[in-house]
């Protein structure tokens, strides 16, 4: 695949996203409209709860869904404010949840914990009407086993999504994890999505991630709804390789 059919085709699995601490009204209003390009309209903006209904409000009637983030970045276990939380960017107009599982408590064996947070999400959310992807962060692990292990944990759970990482931590999105979540994927239900973000900023990078879930999944699976890439950057790279293209 040339790198502008793949630039094009990774438009549309975009997960444009502003997660920053000094995040405001006017750079989410301004994320939103880049959300919407010349090459078709990304998949989703991602931001911090605050601003669904400032995302809600500029994305009306374009069909790119709103995305927020809960218990993160760090995956903890006060999940009486992750409760809160999403049943508050639900109302808000939220489309899809991405949350955090406390993978130190999975790392450390304590599963009644991770299935706590399993039954706390599911009390609020439905995954069939709004996707929940659990970032495990991949890069934490110590192991491709754990990751696996993460993986089946979260599919057997009710993940609608696999998710490599907040992009929070030294170590985020990688290849290496991506084919073993891909894998995991593919040994099960295949209809569980995933998504590569953390550090992805250019159509090289991220037309790897595209070539996996090609190789493993096959082509028919590749859409929105099976496959996202977050990212914060990436779409600039994107839109300059298919201007150089032409």
């Amino acid at each position: 695949m040339d790198d502008v059919t793949a630039a094009k085709i990774l438009i549309n699995l975009l997960d444009l996203t502003s997660l920053n601490e000094d995040d405001n009204n006017t750079r989410i209003e301004k994320l939103c409209q880049r959300a919407q390009t010349p090459y078709g309209n990304v998949a989703a903006v991602c931001v911090y709860p605050q601003f669904i209904p400032v995302a809600r409000d500029c994305l009306k009637d374009t069909g790119i869904k709103i995305a927020t983030v809960v218990n993160f970045p760090r995956g903890g276990t006060n999940f009486e404010k992750m409760q809160l939380d999403i049943k508050t960017a639900l109302t808000q107009g939220a489309d899809e949840i991405d949350a955090v599982l406390p993978y130190k408590n999975f790392l450390s064996g304590d599963l009644e914990t991770c299935q706590n947070f399993f039954t706390t999400i599911k009390s609020e959310l439905n995954p069939r009407k709004n996707p929940l992807k659990i970032i495990i962060e991949s890069g934490e692990y110590p192991n491709s086993g754990t990751i696996a292990a993460a993986t089946r944990f979260c599919i057997d759970n009710g993940a609608s999504f696999i998710k490599t990482s907040t992009g929070k931590t030294s170590v985020s999105a990688t290849p290496e994890a991506a084919n073993i979540i891909l894998e995991t994927i593919a040994s099960g239900r295949r209809n569980v999505g995933f998504k590569a973000s953390g550090g992805i900023k250019t159509t090289a990078e991220a037309k790897k991630y595209l070539t996996l879930a090609n190789a493993i999944m096959g082509y028919k699976w590749i859409s929105p709804k099976n496959l996202r890439i977050g990212a914060s950057s990436l779409l600039d790279d994107l839109l300059n390789t298919i201007k150089q293209g032409y």
